[in-house]
């Protein structure tokens, strides 16, 4: 699957990442089950944290291929408002991110 940034330019397959969102949504069901079954409060909490830090890797990568794809060909296009969208989209993003 290639995936189109906004712009119209099409960038890396995200194959991988949607194998690892798989396993975060069956990390997910897990701990509903885990919170069913009335488990030990510390075993659900380490199961949520390692699917928060999958998540985050994802996250991660997601942002890469942004960064490396439509910001950078919004660079390379030289069209001056492109470039400002892109990068206050960006920064956008982070600053929410930050909160």
């Amino acid at each position: 699957m290639t995936d189109i940034c906004e712009s119209g330019s099409a960038h890396a397959d995200h194959s991988a990442l949607l194998g690892r969102l798989r396993r975060v949504e069956g990390q997910v069901r897990g701990v509903a089950r885990m919170i069913e079954d009335d488990r030990y409060c510390i075993d659900i909490l380490t199961q949520i944290s390692a699917a928060k830090s999958a998540l985050t890797a994802v996250e991660r990568e997601v942002l890469k291929a942004h960064a490396d794809h439509c910001v950078a060909n919004a660079m390379a296009s030289g069209d001056p408002d492109e470039q400002n969208r892109k990068m206050s989209e960006l920064i956008g993003l982070l600053l929410k991110a930050g909160k």
